[in-house]
C-alpha cells in the first residue's frame, strides 16, 4: 500500500519558502517543444489573434472620426444626410464581425492543440511510467501520481487554451492601444504610463506572493489524493481497528496544508481583480479630467478625440489586468509540469540483456533450430548468436543458482548475505523464515524486479543480466500472496496471464485452479463482470483467479509467493492436487507460512535474517532438529 509522510508535513509558513518552479525558463521551454507538431495551427491562431485585436482596436479609435467628422458636424443641422454616417456605422459592423469570427477561429483551434498537446503528454507520462522499474511505485504515493495525471494535466489545459491566446491578444492589444495613444495625445499618454508603473509594482508585490503559494497548492493536491488513495484501499483495515478518528485526523492535516496553500493562493490572486478594476477607474476619471482641462485650454484635443481616448484607456488597463490575472495561472501550471516532468525524468528499468525467449523445433537428433514453420507446439528455448553471428539455442530447463549474492534496497543495509543456493530443473524449492527474512527478497531477484548488489544469479547457466527483461519473466509464472484483478470479465482477468489463449485453455486452467467450480455458479459464469479490483469476490476465490492466471500462461518456472495463504484449509486442500499438476515438471520456488504445505518439497531452505541457516528435505530438517524441526514442532513461532 502507498504510504504518504504526515507527521513532517508542514502547515506554515516556512512550508511554502522555497516553493517555486526550480527552472522556470526551462520548463516553459520543455513544455512547447510539445507544440512543434503544431506549427502551422499557431502561425494561424497568431494571425486571428492580431486580427481580433486589431479589429477591436480599429473600433476603438474609429470613435474620434465618427465623433468629429460626423457626429459633430451634424450638430443643430436640419434634415441631415446620414449617409456617411451610415457607411460608417456598417463599417464597424463588418469590423466587429470579422474580429468576432476571428476570435472564435482561434479558440476553436488551440481547443483543439491544447487537447492534442495533453494527449500527447498522457501518452508519454503513460509509456514512461510503464518502463520504470518496481522501485519507483514502491517508494511514491499511487495516489501522488494520480495527481499528475488529472490535475496537474489540467492546469496545463487551462494555460493553452486559454492563458496563452490570452496573453498573445493582450500584449498585442496594448503595444497597439499604445501607438494609437500617443499619437492621439502624448500628454494624456504621459499620465496613462505613470498609472501603468503603478500598476506594475502592485502586480508584482501581489503576483509574487501568489505564485509561491500556487506551486504549494498543486504539491498540497498530489499529497491529498495519495493520502485518500492510501485510506480508501485500506479501509477495512481501518474500521477493523476503529482507526476512523485518527485518520480523520490526518487528513485535517493534510487537507489544512491544501487550505492554507489554496486560500493564500486564490486570496492574493482575487485581491488582484478588484485593485486593477478601481484602479481604471481612477484612471479614466483621471483622464476624463484633464482631458476636458485640456479641451478647454484649446491644446488641439476635441471631443472625438477625448472620446476615443478614454475609450483606449479601458482598453489598454483590461489587457494589463487579463495579464496579471493569466500569470498565476501560468505559474501554476508551470509547477503542474514540472511534476509531470519530474515521472517523465525518472530514470528507465536498466535492461541490457541480449538473450531472448523463442519456441524451437526438436529434430532427431535432439538439436534444436528455428524454421520458417510455425514452432508454437516446440519447445522453449533461450537464443543468443554467437561471435559469427549463428544463433544459439539453449533448452530452458528452469536451473537456478544463486552465487554468493548480496542484496540491499537502500545500498545501506544488506537484506541478503551471501546466498547460494541452487533449483534444479523440476525441483520444488520452499523458503521459511520470518517476516523480513529475505524470502520475498529472493523471488524478487529472479524476476528482476531488484538487481543484485554483489554475486551472480544464472538461469540455465546464462547470467540473468543477460536476458532482456521481457524474456526472462515470460519464463516465469508469479503467484503472488497480493493479488490483483482487473475490471473486465472473468476470463479476461485469466486471460491476462497468456492473452492469446483460446477459451478452451481458460477453462482448463481455471479448472487445474479449482476455480472453474465457483466461476460457474457466478451470475454469468466466465463472462461476469469484475470491478474494483473483484470486490464481488471473496479473497480466496480472487486467489485461486490469480492461480489460474499463472496455468494459462503455462511457465516453465512458477514462483508461489503465499500462494494459498487466503484460502482455507479445506480449499487449500482440494487445490492441492490441482497445483500438484500445475508445479509437475517445472521448477517451483514456493514461500509458505503453512509448512504443512512445503512437506513433498525437495528443499527446504530457512531464512533468517538473510542468510541461509537451513537447507534440506522435510525429513532431513527434522532429523537435525534445528530451526526448522522447533518452527514445525511448534517450539518456535514465524513471526
Amino acid at each position: 500500500m502507498a504510504k504518504i509522510q504526515i507527521s513532517n508535513m508542514k502547515t506554515g509558513k516556512n512550508a511554502h519558502a522555497g516553493m517555486k518552479p526550480k527552472n522556470f525558463k526551462k520548463t516553459v521551454i520543455r513544455l512547447f517543444s510539445y507544440l512543434k507538431n503544431y506549427k502551422a495551427q499557431l502561425v494561424f491562431v497568431v494571425f486571428c489573434i492580431l486580427l481580433n485585436s486589431g479589429t477591436s482596436i480599429a473600433v476603438t479609435s474609429s470613435m474620434k472620426p465618427l465623433i468629429d467628422n460626423y457626429i459633430t458636424p451634424l450638430i443643430g443641422v436640419q434634415n441631415p444626410d446620414l449617409t456617411g454616417f451610415m457607411w460608417v456605422i456598417i463599417s464597424i459592423a463588418i469590423v466587429c464581425v470579422i474580429g468576432i469570427s476571428a476570435g472564435y477561429i482561434y479558440s476553436r483551434i488551440m481547443i483543439n492543440i491544447s487537447q492534442g498537446t495533453l494527449k500527447r503528454i498522457r501518452d508519454d507520462m503513460y509509456i514512461h511510467m510503464e518502463s520504470l522499474p518496481i522501485k519507483y511505485f514502491d517508494n511514491n504515493a499511487h495516489g501522488n501520481l494520480m495527481s499528475r495525471y488529472t490535475n496537474d494535466v489540467e492546469s496545463l489545459r487551462q494555460t493553452l487554451s486559454q492563458s496563452l491566446p490570452h496573453i498573445i491578444s493582450s500584449v498585442v492589444t496594448i503595444v497597439g492601444v499604445f501607438t494609437v495613444m500617443c499619437v492621439y495625445s502624448p500628454i494624456l499618454t504621459l499620465i496613462v504610463v505613470g498609472m501603468v508603473i503603478v500598476i506594475f509594482f502592485i502586480v508584482r508585490f501581489i503576483g509574487g506572493r501568489s505564485s509561491k503559494y500556487f506551486v504549494a497548492q498543486q504539491q498540497a493536491i498530489g499529497q491529498l489524493n495519495g493520502f485518500v488513495e492510501e485510506m480508501v484501499e485500506g479501509q477495512k483495515v481501518v474500521k477493523v481497528f476503529s482507526y476512523e478518528e485518527r485518520t480523520k485526523q490526518k487528513f485535517d492535516v493534510v487537507n489544512e496544508h491544501l487550505f492554507k496553500s489554496a486560500d493564500r493562493a486564490h486570496g492574493y490572486a482575487n485581491m488582484l481583480g478588484p485593485i486593477m478594476v478601481n484602479i481604471g477607474y481612477v484612471l479614466y476619471a483621471l483622464v476624463a479630467v484633464i482631458g476636458g482641462y485640456l479641451i478647454t485650454k484649446d491644446f488641439a484635443i476635441s471631443i472625438g478625440t477625448l472620446t476615443s481616448f478614454l475609450l483606449l484607456t479601458r482598453s489598454f488597463i483590461m489587457p494589463i489586468n487579463q495579464i496579471s490575472q493569466q500569470l498565476n495561472s501560468i505559474i501554476m501550471s508551470v509547477a503542474g509540469a514540472e511534476r509531470i516532468f519530474d515521472v517523465l525524468d525518472e530514470p528507465v528499468e536498466e535492461d541490457k540483456g541480449f538473450v531472448t525467449l523463442v519456441k524451437a523445433a526438436k529434430d532427431n537428433n535432439g538439436n534444436f533450430n528455428l524454421t520458417d514453420k510455425d514452432n508454437s507446439d516446440g519447445v522453449w528455448c533461450w537464443k543468443s548468436k554467437d561471435e559469427q553471428g549463428n544463433d544459439v539455442l539453449v533448452e530452458l530447463k528452469g536451473d537456478v543458482i544463486f552465487s554468493d549474492v548480496n542484496f540491499s534496497y537502500d545500498n545501506q543495509k544488506l537484506v541478503l548475505k551471501n546466498v547460494n543456493l541452487y533449483a534444479k530443473p523440476g525441483q520444488k524449492i520452499a523458503f521459511v523464515g520470518s517476516t523480513g527474512a529475505g524470502k520475498t527478497t529472493i523471488t524478487n531477484l529472479i524476476n528482476r524486479f531488484y538487481d543484485i548488489s554483489q554475486g551472480q544469479i544464472t538461469y540455465d547457466g546464462i547470467d540473468i543480466k543477460d536476458i532482456k527483461k521481457n524474456a526472462l519473466r515470460q519464463s516465469l509464472g508469479i503467484v503472488l500472496q497480493d493479488t490483483h484483478l482487473f475490471t473486465g470479465t472473468v476470463k479476461e482477468n485469466i486471460r491476462y496471464g497468456k492473452l492469446d489463449a483460446t477459451d478452451e485453455e481458460v477453462y482448463a486452467a481455471a479448472h487445474l485452479a479449482n476455480a472453474d467450480f465457483f466461476i460457474k455458479h457466478l451470475p454469468d459464469g466466465y463472462d461476469t463482470v469484475l470491478s474494483g479490483d473483484g470486490a464481488n469476490l471473496s479473497q480466496g476465490q480472487r486467489q485461486l483467479l490469480s492461480i489460474a492466471r499463472a496455468a494459462v500462461a503455462d511457465p516453465p518456472v512458477l514462483i508461489l509467493d503465499e500462494a494459498t495463504s487466503s484460502i482455507d484449509t479445506r480449499t487449500e486442500k482440494i487445490i492441492e492436487r490441482g497445483m500438484d499438476k500445475l508445479m509437475e515438471g517445472r521448477t517451483v520456488f514456493v514461500i509458505a507460512h503453512r509448512l504443512s504445505t512445503i512437506r513433498n518439497a525437495q528443499a527446504i531452505i530457512v531464512l533468517e535474517n538473510g542468510e541461509i541457516i537451513e537447507r534440506g528435505s522435510h525429513k532431513e530438517l527434522l532429523d537435525s532438529q534445528g530451526k526448522y524441526y522447533q518452527l514445525y514442532t511448534g517450539a518456535f513461532e514465524l513471526s
